[in-house]
């Protein structure tokens, strides 16, 4: 997901997507640490789209409070 797309969306739709994406960086976490982990670059992009998100949250706050 770019950040193009995230930017459409509202702040509550980005919050229940960083929770998602949270719970998948668990997953992720749980099977590299148990061996089980096939695929290694997932744990890279779920990590950078956490922070995507995590960053389009954080310019709707400040838009918000400086319009206020």
């Amino acid at each position: 997901m770019n950040a193009t797309e995230l930017r459409g969306k509202t702040p509550d739709e980005l919050r229940t997507e960083l929770t998602n994406l949270k719970k998948e960086a668990f997953n992720l976490r749980f099977q590299a640490a148990t061996n089980q982990l096939e695929n290694t670059a997932r744990m890279r992009i779920v990590k950078r789209s956490i922070a995507r998100v995590n960053t389009i949250l954080n310019e709707k706050a400040a838009d918000a409070a400086q319009e206020a």
